[in-house]
């Protein structure tokens, strides 16, 4: 059982690093890695309390990238956390979420929804505000009646609370994760509602900036799904990662833990660490 895609409490995930290793433990998860949300917070507790648990633990961060006027998603994995280079990057993206989460708030605001900015940064406990903690606030305060219609009415592309934002370009995102001792990987290839001739050109443009790895097994993923990002990482010769993407306990689609039967034809990221 490994898991290479898992949120805390330091970004949008509702368990605190420490509660994650509890569940990944009694789930039987051998090997994972924390890869919150542009920011390494959750990092330092999670190895202490995965060295407690005596689960195997490797750091991770997952980059926002802006590509084509679409949002990518670059996870690094076995990272050093002390790297300037890094740290720097990441310093500059949380700039840029806090400035979307203002402006967030007021959308809102000018749709008569006051208070929504204030509400989504009381539920992080600090300033890594996303559009997760603004769907639950307009949740609980009966603004929508789940958090995925709040991103349907609220949040998406084109709906009163929408941002657009320029996050790291994919050479950035590579270049920080590698300067760190890291593995750059696509995360859930299927999930960006592309094409399949933008996916390739997507991944065309990853392998050619440096990117390591896909995901190939993603949580909540069929089975034909796995099968294209197989065939993906064999043809642009990728190394092979699974992750969760777990967030929430109330999912049962993407809870920690992956099966990990990987076509023999791929090589696994973990045999890099």
């Amino acid at each position: 059982m490994i898991d290479l895609h898992l949120h805390s409490r330091a970004s949008d995930g509702s368990l605190s690093p420490t509660e994650l290793v509890q569940l990944c433990t009694e789930r039987g998860v051998q090997l994972f890695a924390l890869t919150d949300h542009d920011c390494l917070d959750g990092l330092a507790e999670a190895r202490s309390a995965a060295d407690a648990a005596g689960i195997r633990f490797v750091a991770g961060v997952e980059i926002s990238v802006s590509w084509e006027n679409k949002t990518l998603h670059i996870i690094g994995l076995d990272i050093d956390t002390s790297n300037a280079v890094l740290s720097a990057g990441l310093a500059h993206l949380q700039t840029v979420r806090g400035g979307r989460a203002q402006a967030i708030g007021q959308r809102l605001e000018s749709r008569n929804i006051p208070g929504a900015f204030a509400g989504a940064r009381q539920l992080t406990g600090n300033d890594n505000v996303t559009r997760t903690h603004f769907a639950q606030w307009l949740c609980t305060n009966g603004h929508a009646s789940t958090p995925q219609k709040a991103f349907q009415r609220l949040l998406a592309r084109g709906k009163p609370g929408y941002v657009a934002t320029t996050w790291a370009n994919l050479e950035q995102s590579i270049a920080w994760i590698h300067a760190a001792g890291g593995w750059a990987v696509l995360a859930h290839p299927l999930r960006y509602g592309m094409t399949r001739n933008w996916l390739m050109k997507a991944l065309t443009a990853f392998k050619q900036a440096g990117g390591d790895g896909i995901e190939v097994i993603c949580g909540g993923g069929n089975r034909d799904e796995c099968a294209a990002a197989a065939h993906f990482a064999k043809r642009f010769e990728l190394l092979a990662s699974v992750g969760s993407d777990f967030h929430n306990p109330s999912t049962p689609w993407n809870q920690p833990g992956i099966n990990t039967s990987l076509p023999d034809n791929l090589t696994p990221v973990w045999e890099c660490f």
